[in-house]
């Protein structure tokens, strides 16, 4: 996949030898070294904890009403079902996640911090993470079924 940045800087970071990696784009005025440095930690964040979605706007409604099908036991109500669904959107969005450096800060409040430390207008626009053999079909072995063919059976 390719990205590029228009109106702001690309960071990659390689994870285990090259066994993941992640692409970071983001939107901003500012490109330094401290900029750079938190979109370092976003992609270690991305290649740690694997999150599906940048922010939860961009969780498309059908993944939402999948979430709420399988959380709907009969006698839950609606709160309880959104509380849940929003749980799952913490793991699965990068801004809301816990930010792994610091558990006090989601990733959205650290990535404000450094914006305002460094006076940019910084956001988090995009994120492409690769792991090696995702994607692949990989060989189901049945032992009992290759022993009983030889067998004859």
């Amino acid at each position: 996949e390719k990205v590029t940045a228009e109106h702001g800087c690309v960071v990659s970071y390689i994870h285990g030898g090259g066994r993941i990696g992640v692409i970071v784009e983001a939107d901003t005025d500012v490109v330094n070294e401290a900029v750079k440095e938190c979109l370092s930690n976003v992609a270690m964040q991305v290649a740690a904890l694997a999150p599906k979605y940048v922010a939860t706007a961009d969780v498309p409604e059908e993944y939402k009403e999948h979430e709420k099908e399988i959380l709907k036991p009969a006698n839950i109500i609606e709160k309880m079902i959104s509380g849940r669904l929003a749980k799952e959107l913490k793991e699965v969005c990068l801004l809301e996640q816990a930010y792994v450096k610091d558990g006090d800060l989601t990733v959205a409040k650290y990535v404000e911090q450094v914006a305002k430390e460094n006076g940019a207008a910084l956001s988090i626009k995009k994120f492409v993470r690769f792991e090696t053999g995702e994607g692949l079909e990989k060989k189901v072995d049945d032992f009992a079924a290759e022993v009983a063919a030889q067998a004859g059976l």
